[in-house]
């Protein structure tokens, strides 16, 4: 019933095909490749020599019998020093040659289902057994050390096995798409399911195997042939019986390879690389891939159950992903991808840039490479998935990626996908946003800090939270929002400080704060690194609030201190002093009317570099050559109480009023970060009190 049922519908294919659109046609495809599975299973119970249980299939049978006298051939030269460096120097793990075999037999099923339904007549009337069940076969031997790999492909004839085996870098299948296109087929879009390029997969297997016996037969002919050869330099030929349609290649395998005759690791190198193949595998009669690709499925048809349980095939986790994108384009490039953000927390060993990413790159359903750096830049190596990508250009060997301008749009094109979706979730859901980034943010800054590519960082800074001085404790904002609101000046500001009441106590948002101007504040040590490698977003200027009150000549106008300031002269007497007592340590006093509340300041010319300085340098340096690398600006309040007292002990009582100005400098140090142990303090501060309880 099944049998008939499958040639019905392949008769309806052929006889219909005049009348058939493109996209009809691979709807019917589909169903057809549906429909060979439940075939298959309808089948499997009657095939099977020896059933195990229902899921037990094998097509492997010792039937094939050469006949007649083999005919040697030589390889040439050329092409005997070049199937020694395949064998030995292409592949950097032996375990690939699986793949490559694989991606052969996936090939060739994919060429003969192209047959069944091409518009030559004469073509599919040549066809031998057009009905048959289109799969992969492998069978594991450890008693006689033999790995056996059988397809129901198209077969290769006698001139075949000449060209594809006997000569190296021909590659059957290009050949075979090359002739589709002089054709200009309507079936050219089966190109899509081949794999094979360069014609120098199948000599992988002569890095595990002294000996190949290869078994086909054409699905054109009756005849069958076995090609045997040891890889050094030589290959025969022979007609043999009972040669199925089809390939079977036996591996002698070597003594020092003898662990791929065992189905556990034959069957972990299926599920790494070969796991997506269109064409069902079967390892000594059991289902191998199990998991279907579903990136190359509609994103509205994957339940979310079946995402839970590909992110944890992809990702060897147990939790459940936080996002999910899943990506397809055919323009700029043919992009096929499915990234998930995970929902734990990252551990230390992930913050390390040594991690891999977790992106595994398929093209054409096979695995190229398991994690893969350069489609994603580093930042983003905490993102897991799968990106398959038919314009990938590759490398001989097909693990690695060459190094073109296609690779750096794919990864430009990726990128900005995740920035752009992203962004999504923090607009359509800020608080389960404010979660991730809570988890994630250092992995965005990371970006901004390391890319030397200003437009680059603008994409990755649009995705920065912060709390704002115009927004309640605990509210976050984006640069966007900060934007939106902005007034005239196209001035973006910031102030680093460990919490919100230190923010808004410090002395250099006063006079920001007095102007109702907004102010971003960063409570990370390195938000305000981040902000200064970034220095401007969507020509907005980033200014830390430190630098402004530096760089603000206006703020050094004395022309108009008021009666309850110190005059002009006192002020200039006073700065004179000070400098003196602070000399190597300050070089500038000036005064300023940005305070209101606080007697002095100091300024740097960049905080954030400074007090980075601080943190991981100044231990190894003296206090002298600290203050000259620094070069603070100390900055005073002739308005402040503490400010005009000093200017009477100066001559009232000089050596109270030197201590004094001394601890004023110390603890604006300490206000501005730039002290690395404030203990320091201690003694200085000791003394001062000391000399004002004198009296007392």
């Amino acid at each position: 019933m099944a049998q008939l049922g499958r040639f019905a519908l392949n008769r309806l294919i052929l006889t219909s095909r005049k009348h058939v659109t493109p996209t009809k046609l691979n709807a019917i495809r589909n169903f057809q490749k549906n429909h060979d599975v439940f075939f298959l299973r309808c089948t499997s119970s009657t095939t099977s020599a020896a059933p195990k249980d229902d899921d037990y299939h094998t097509i492997i049978k010792d039937t094939e019998k050469p006949t007649g006298a083999p005919t040697k051939h030589e390889f040439q030269a050329e092409t005997r020093m070049l199937l020694d460096i395949v064998a030995r120097s292409l592949y950097s793990d032996k375990e690939v040659f699986v793949r490559e075999l694989i991606s052969n037999s996936s090939d060739a099923l994919e060429k003969f289902r192209f047959l069944t339904l091409s518009e030559d007549d004469a073509v599919r009337q040549k066809l031998k057994e057009p009905n048959r069940v289109l799969e992969i076969h492998i069978s594991t031997d450890k008693q006689n050390r033999t790995l056996t790999i059988q397809d129901t492909g198209i077969g290769m004839s006698r001139d075949e096995l000449v060209a594809n085996l006997g000569v190296i870098a021909r590659s059957g299948s290009k050949a075979f798409l090359e002739e589709l296109k002089k054709k200009k087929d309507l079936m050219t879009d089966a190109s899509g399911n081949i794999i094979g390029q360069f014609g120098v997969g199948f000599y992988s297997v002569f890095m595990v195997a002294d000996k190949v016996d290869v078994y086909t037969r054409s699905s054109m002919e009756d005849q069958g042939y076995k090609w045997s050869s040891d890889g050094t330099g030589s290959y025969e030929i022979q007609e043999a019986e009972g040669v199925q349609c089809g390939t079977k290649i036996v591996l002698h395998l070597k003594i020092d390879s003898r662990e791929f005759c065992d189905d556990t690791t034959v069957e972990s190198v299926i599920n790494k690389y070969s796991n997506f193949i269109g064409s069902p595998i079967y390892l000594n009669g059991k289902k191998a891939n199990i998991v279907k690709p579903v990136w190359l499925s509609d994103p509205k048809t994957v339940t979310l159950q079946q995402h839970n349980e590909f992110y944890r095939f992809v990702s060897g986790s147990y939790d459940v992903p936080r996002y999910i994108l899943h990506y397809n384009t055919d323009v700029p490039l043919s992009i096929h991808a499915l990234l998930y953000f995970p929902e734990g927390k990252p551990g230390l060993f992930e913050m390390s840039r040594e991690v891999e990413s977790g992106v595994a790159l398929y093209t054409r359903k096979v695995l190229i490479k398991n994690k893969t750096d350069n489609i994603l830049p580093k930042w983003l190596r905490f993102v897991k998935g799968v990106v398959d990508s038919e314009d990938i250009p590759l490398n001989l060997s097909r693990e690695l990626l060459q190094n073109s301008a296609l690779i750096r749009k794919l990864r430009d094109v990726l990128t900005s996908k995740v920035v752009k979706f992203l962004l999504e979730q923090l607009n359509k859901k800020p608080e389960d946003y404010e979660k991730f980034y809570a988890d994630y943010g250092l992995f965005i800054k990371e970006g901004i800090i390391t890319n030397p590519v200003q437009s680059e960082k603008e994409d990755a800074a649009k995705l920065l939270l912060f709390e704002s001085s115009h927004k309640n404790q605990g509210e976050k904002v984006s640069l966007n929002d900060y934007i939106e609101r902005a007034k005239e000046s196209r001035t973006i500001f910031y102030l680093a400080a460990p919490s919100r009441s230190l923010a808004e106590a410090s002395p250099y948002y006063e006079s920001l704060k007095s102007k109702q101007q907004e102010v971003l504040f960063c409570y990370e040590p390195y938000d305000e690194l981040v902000l200064m490698q970034l220095q401007q977003f969507k020509g907005y200027r980033l200014v830390s609030v430190e630098k402004d009150m530096r760089d603000d000549k206006n703020a050094n106008d004395l022309s108009n201190l008021g009666e309850d300031s110190l005059k002009r002269s006192e002020v200039n007497e006073l700065s004179d002093w000070i400098k003196k007592q602070l000399s190597g340590k300050a070089v500038e006093v000036n005064a300023t009317t940005r305070l209101e509340n606080h007697p002095c300041v100091v300024t740097v010319e960049e905080m954030a570099a400074a007090r980075h300085f601080i943190r991981t340098q100044s231990h190894q340096l003296s206090e002298d050559r600290r203050y000259a690398i620094l070069q603070p600006k100390f900055e005073i309040n002739p308005r402040h109480p503490i400010i005009k007292k000093l200017h009477k002990l100066m001559t009232s009582d000089p050596q109270l009023a030197e201590l004094l100005a001394n601890q004023l400098f110390a603890n604006s140090m300490v206000g501005a970060g730039l002290v690395e142990d404030p203990r320091v303090l201690l003694t200085s501060m000791n003394a001062l009190l000391a000399k004002t309880l004198e009296k007392h």
